[in-house]
């Protein structure tokens, strides 16, 4: 038998009936865990003599000790995609208030039930944050099951909503549009922003992260170069208000366009607060309207396709690979289904009185 030190950990080897076999305990290398370590190597040759399944002992780890280091984890592994990071991050945040100490391998389907429940009445979530919740705490317990926190991740069995009860999309009409930025005008990068979303159909992140050396205002481009798959890097095609907004912002010292990329995420918050604020402000004004600054993005993908924009240069203009997604984005409106019904409704007369057999009803 022999105990190895990887990366502060004990991991063991040994060699049975010619054949080599090696496993981690999950302990610290440590004068006082040799003991342990030594019986969980001696307990996996004692189930292969056996012929039953070995398991590692359980570390007992409370959830919010836990998530901080799955935390940590996450914000590695999602380097490339923040914007993943920080809605996990969100998340954890109602999980750890309430799972708080509450070991990690006792936490089963029933428990996870009581959290469902509990967003839904406590925080009156909708189904869309639910479900991001519910994603965040199943890769949490596949983290975890590698750690030898638990053995089992309980979402598997737990239901969680669908994409299509999930998805909450909003379409901003004209009036909602003129309320909603008249009130911005008080909180310029919330204005600008959405001005650009609307007009570009760029995500929040992208027009965020934006540098003046990606702006060519004489070709009216802007270049989205760290787009999170390779369809979303792409050029922008700017409008003539895009490019007065952007004109403005060139001015300046700082390299970008909206200046601290760096604490982008601070940054995203304090604007989603001046959202918040100007919505309740509009309330407040007798204009209610309710929708995140992500629907800015919806609504020009809606508008597009309703001016007769093909779906497949839709999809390039938005960044995505295929045209499946857009099917979450563009929701056209009662008005142009109409118009839409009514035209083909005039073609059909038109065609009936060229040939009357075609418009005879038997």
């Amino acid at each position: 038998m022999a105990l190895r030190n990887r990366g502060g950990k004990f991991h063991y080897r040994f060699t049975l009936d010619g054949k080599e076999y090696s496993g981690r305990t999950g302990l610290a290398a440590t004068k006082s865990n040799v003991t342990a370590a030594q019986f969980i190597e001696a307990e996996h040759r004692r189930a292969l003599l056996e012929g039953r399944q070995t398991h590692r002992r359980i570390l007992i780890r409370q959830f919010d000790d836990a998530a901080k280091e799955f935390l940590d984890w996450a914000q590695v592994e999602y380097r490339a995609h923040p914007s993943s990071h920080r809605r996990i991050a969100v998340s954890f945040t109602s999980a750890r208030l309430f799972f708080g100490r509450e070991p990690v391998s006792m936490i089963g389907e029933s428990l996870i039930e009581a959290y469902k429940g509990h967003r839904i009445r406590e925080h009156k979530v909708r189904d869309v944050t639910l479900r991001h919740d519910l994603h965040a705490l199943s890769k949490f317990f596949g983290y975890a099951i590698k750690q030898g926190w638990t053995r089992e991740n309980p979402i598997r069995n737990v239901d969680i909503p669908p994409d299509t009860d999930a998805v909450r999309i909003h379409v901003i009409d004209p009036a909602e549009e003129k309320a909603y930025f008249t009130r911005a005008t008080a909180h310029p990068d919330l204005h600008d922003l959405g001005r650009l979303m609307l007009n570009q159909g760029a995500r929040p992140d992208e027009i965020l992260r934006l540098a003046k050396a990606n702006v060519n205002l004489e070709r009216g481009q802007a270049y989205i170069t760290n787009g999170k798959s390779k369809a979303s890097r792409r050029v922008l095609d700017l409008t003539t208000e895009s490019q007065q907004i952007l004109a403005q912002r060139m001015k300046g010292e700082s390299p970008w366009i909206f200046p601290s990329p760096r604490h982008r995420g601070h940054h995203v918050g304090r604007l989603n607060s001046a959202h918040d604020r100007v919505c309740a402000e509009a309330f407040k004004a007798g204009v209610p309207f309710n929708f995140v600054l992500y629907d800015f993005r919806h609504t020009f993908a809606t508008r597009m396709a309703e001016a007769g924009v093909d779906l497949a240069t839709l999809a390039s203009i938005l960044g995505h690979n295929s045209l499946r997604m857009l099917e979450k984005y563009v929701h056209p409106t009662a008005q142009h289904k109409r118009a839409a019904m009514a035209r083909y409704d005039e073609m059909l007369k038109s065609a009936g009185s060229e040939n009357p057999g075609q418009a005879r009803v038997n």
